[in-house]
């Protein structure tokens, strides 16, 4: 400081050069040059102090509203680095002092939650110790994943015991899922083996369709068959199309020892089945009586009993459902359109044969012009539907059910102005 030539209570002026005097254990610091005069020099660096304690008021400020208090502990260290350097002339002791109680106060609050962490992770471990040796895999599985989310959601600990709860948590995680890896590889080399099986006996059994003695054949067939039974399960998808194979290899042989040996084989016919068989007949048959309004009664009793029947879905006659559901959409369009015509021509039957069916097509007309108005209207709010969404689902049954009574609508007016070419203008 000696020859300066102009001197301020927190730096001084020499050469040209703007100076910082020194504090605690910090040498004089060059922090700029002369621009203009000396004394705007230091009023400019004097200024520039504003920054700073502006950088750690804020920094307080910041500290005191977060939840996560810890988190600012890098920044406080970065600030100090900062200040040391910083070009402008004040009194930074004071705010090198609030950076150190700062920081006094968040290592206490890491320590207390270090503690924290220490305390919950410690409680995951135990957690994990107590299912990591089950073998019911997926629930555990998941259990695991959950326990590892909470894991990684809670903080750091303390780095003397970061290593030992970290490598204990890791090593019950790993044994679980090697075990279970483990597991699986044996599973499938298992239901690999069986595959191979599977293909083996198809195989002999189509060659067993080939066989000149049938009776040699027969009981090489009927061994397959009992083998068969006897591989153990594999994946659905791919036990479908096992068996279908087999089973039309083991089909064509039966069909030719049965050829050969003059045995005819009576269908059965499931007794469920027959029912539904019997109510499609009547159904069709209600749907072509002139007294439409009693049909329309009768076919609500057979909807009912139809439901009652508990058909397995692998023996459902679709057919047979199709023509029922026909036979039952026919009688009640049927019944409405008469309910329509009832109330709206008192005298219709009076009128001749051939102005009856013209009344029919017309009023037909109308209600399908109406409710293909309904399904288009339907149909703008039906994009974005989701099949598997509960409430969309319903939407979407509803739009096929309004689609299906305008076909059937359509399918009645044909029949009804074939009825008017054969009636006559």
């Amino acid at each position: 400081m000696e020859n300066a030539s102009l001197v301020d209570e927190y730096g001084y002026v020499k050469d040209g050069k703007v100076f910082l005097k020194g504090y605690l254990n910090y040498e004089d610091r060059q922090i700029g040059e002369v621009k203009r005069t000396e004394q705007e020099a230091l009023d400019y660096f004097k200024n520039r102090f504003i920054i700073a304690e502006n950088k750690v008021g804020q920094l307080e400020k910041d500290i005191e509203e977060a939840q996560n208090k810890g988190s600012y502990l890098t920044k406080l260290v970065q600030l100090r680095k900062k200040l040391l350097g910083f070009d402008a002339l004040g009194d930074f002791p004071p705010l090198l002092d609030r950076l150190d109680a700062q920081e006094q106060l968040l290592s206490e609050l890491i320590t207390v939650n270090q503690l924290k962490n220490l305390e919950i992770k410690r409680a995951l471990i135990a957690e994990a110790e107590a299912i990591a040796d089950s073998n019911d895999w997926r629930p555990t599985a998941d259990a695991l994943q959950e326990i590892k989310t909470k894991w990684i959601k809670t903080g750091p600990v303390d780095k003397s015991a970061e290593a030992e709860v970290e490598g204990r948590f890791q090593e019950l995680l790993d044994g679980f899922f090697q075990r279970r890896r483990e597991f699986f590889n044996e599973q499938n080399k298992i239901i690999q083996e069986r595959l191979d099986k599977y293909d083996e006996l198809i195989r002999l059994a189509f060659r067993a369709t080939r066989l000149g003695d049938l009776d040699a054949a027969f009981q090489e067939v009927r061994r397959l068959n009992n083998a068969w039974k006897q591989v153990g399960e594999v994946p659905i998808k791919k036990s479908g199309k096992l068996y279908k194979n087999f089973k039309k290899a083991t089909t064509i042989f039966y069909t030719k020892y049965n050829d050969a040996k003059g045995i005819v084989i009576e269908k059965k016919i499931d007794p469920r089945i027959e029912a539904q068989m019997k109510m499609v007949d009547e159904a069709e048959r209600l749907s072509r009586q002139s007294d439409i309004f009693a049909a329309a009664e009768r076919a609500k009793v057979l909807l009912n009993s139809w439901k009652e029947i508990k058909v397995p879905f692998k023996l459902q006659d679709k057919s047979l459902n199709d023509r029922f559901r026909a036979a039952c959409d026919k009688i009640f369009e049927l019944s409405y359109l008469g309910r329509v015509l009832s109330r709206k021509y008192p005298a219709f039957e009076l009128k001749s044969q051939s102005e009856q069916i013209r009344t029919k097509i017309r009023e037909m007309e109308y209600l399908v012009k109406r409710e293909k108005s309904d399904l288009q209207f339907a149909l703008q709010d039906a994009d974005g539907l989701d099949p598997n969404n509960a409430e969309d689902k319903q939407v979407l049954n509803k739009i096929n059910t309004q689609k299906r009574k305008i076909a059937m609508k359509e399918v009645i007016l044909r029949e009804f102005q074939k009825q008017l070419e054969t009636a006559g203008y």
